[in-house]
């Protein structure tokens, strides 16, 4: 009996428990069934929801665009009907213009009858008074007029020598005016600007400490750069500035790029001055050619050996009394073209002498020999024209000049140097910028005065304090210093010093 209840007992728990499952599970399957009936009924309100939504804009998108034609279809009405009324106006303008052209032809039909029947009148009578001639005169129709045509022959052939002439001795009178006139023309087609002529030049320093290290243990440093650049080089009082001196440009610009780079570098000893004049050296010479290949190009000139390109490019750093020769020959070559064209010469011939004709000033090598001389030498070496060797020794008249482009190039040489402001004197330049310096600071308002010092390198202005407050008076230094830096060329950089109650100081970069 125990054992039966053994085996019983689970077998009535399975049992129970199947039960009990399949009730859950069939209640589960019941709130499933609901749920979804639910949301097929929610879906189908939503469509319906929808589909009304979506009908009613459609019938507004109808409504729209029922009306939008309508408003299009009446514009068009609109528009037809105006141009109905253009083409009627224009009918009836035609009509109008038609029944003029109808009328003015029968006029002309019988102005031209009318005219028909005088050219038949004045025919006879032309007739009658020619038979009238022939009897009077014993000649006929022909031999009169041969007659005619003689003395009209020989009255044309005086008027004619008449003519000449006069036009002869007018050439005579307007020869003088008319080659002013070329030169006229030729100078105002050319503008060129001009450098000063400088044989020092001004490098500026970070500070005065940095004179120490360039004159170096007992003068070593100094020595070296002099040494191998072949400059003289001043450091004195100058705040801030030592000067490079020298009359060969070349060398002068070597040792003022040499003498940056090293106080930009720091490392100041003979080794690496040797060093940086050796490369600065090799930089200046490829700047040479440079410039001497940009001359060329600008000016359209070809087939230039490599000592032509050297020999123009040197003339980029020589001046001549204020005038840069290289700017100098180039606008001269300009000018050579123009007046070569204005008067029939050849004009490749003219620009291409007129460029070389200063070379001479650029040369190396010493020489007793004027730069005329000179650079005719060194054109004939080039393998230059003779004709171009000849208006280069002839530019000033060391020599005749045997063609007329020699003459061009002479012409157009004393037009470049001699046209107001190209060659100055250095001093004009230095006090000129002075009073530029001064009357730039005096153009703003409140500046009572302005002393321009240490050679220009220092501006001192006196701010009237009525007028300018302290809060404006930088402000007021740093519009100076922008205004100096638009209007003015200057070495290094100038120091601008405000005086008034208290000091402001701005630098012109």
């Amino acid at each position: 009996m125990r054992y039966a209840m053994t085996v019983i007992l689970p077998v009535a728990g399975l049992v129970l428990g199947w039960i009990l499952r399949w009730i859950y599970a069939r209640f589960q399957l019941t709130a499933s069934e609901q749920k979804a009936v639910r949301v097929k009924q929610d879906a189908i309100k939503e469509a319906e929801a929808q589909k009304k939504e979506i009908l009613l804009q459609a019938r507004e998108q109808l409504i729209q665009d029922r009306n939008q034609q309508e408003r299009e279809n009446r514009e068009r009405r609109a528009e037809l009907q105006r141009f109905e009324a253009r083409v009627n106006k224009k009918e009836e303008l035609l009509d109008q213009k038609s029944q003029d052209f109808e009328k003015r032809d029968r006029e002309a039909a019988q102005r031209a009858a009318e005219m028909d029947k005088r050219e038949a009148v004045m025919k006879a009578e032309e007739e009658k008074l020619r038979s009238e001639l022939e009897r009077i005169s014993g000649l006929t129709a022909e031999e009169a007029k041969a007659l005619i045509i003689k003395n009209l022959e020989n009255d044309a052939r005086h008027d004619a020598q008449a003519l000449l002439n006069k036009i002869d001795q007018e050439a005579q009178l307007t020869a003088e005016k008319k080659a002013q006139e070329i030169l006229i023309t030729a100078i105002q087609r050319i503008a060129t600007e001009t450098t000063g002529d400088l044989t020092v030049t001004t490098v500026s320093l970070p500070s005065d400490e940095m004179k120490g290290r360039i004159i170096g243990r007992e003068g070593r440093n100094i020595r070296t750069l002099e040494t191998l650049t072949g400059v003289d080089i001043i450091i004195d009082d100058t705040p801030e500035a030592v000067v490079i001196s020298c009359f060969d440009p070349v060398r002068k610009e070597i040792a003022r790029v040499a003498l940056e780079r090293l106080i930009t570098d720091g490392r100041i000893h003979p080794a690496r001055i040797e060093e940086i004049v050796q490369k600065v050296t090799r930089e200046i010479q490829q700047k040479i050619y440079e410039e001497g290949e940009k001359a060329l190009f600008d000016l359209g000139i070809h087939n230039m050996n490599q000592d032509g390109l050297k020999a123009i490019g040197r003339l980029y750093f020589r001046t001549s009394y204020g005038q840069n020769v290289l700017t100098h020959s180039k606008e001269v070559a300009e000018l050579a073209s123009l007046l070569a064209a204005e008067v029939g010469a050849n004009r490749e011939l003219a620009k291409r002498a007129a460029l070389l004709h200063d070379i001479g000033k650029g040369a190396e090598n010493d020489s007793d020999q004027n730069h005329a001389e000179v650079g005719a030498e060194m054109a004939r070496k080039m393998g230059e024209d003779p004709k171009v060797v000849n208006a280069i020794a002839a530019h000033h008249n060391d020599v005749e000049a045997q063609t007329i482009e020699a003459v061009i190039v002479q012409i157009a040489d004393a037009i470049s140097a001699a046209r107001p402001g190209a060659r100055r004197e250095t001093v004009d330049n230095y006090v000129k910028r002075l009073e530029n310096l001064e009357e730039t600071a005096k153009k703003f308002e409140g500046v009572e005065q302005a002393y321009a010092i240490q050679a220009g390198r220092e501006l001192r202005i006196l701010v009237n304090n009525e007028k300018i407050p302290d809060n404006q008076v930088k402000d007021l230094a740093k519009q100076i210093a922008k205004q100096i830096e638009t209007d003015l060329r200057y070495p290094g950089r100038i120091r601008i010093t405000m005086i008034r109650e208290t000091r402001i100081i701005e630098y012109a970069r």
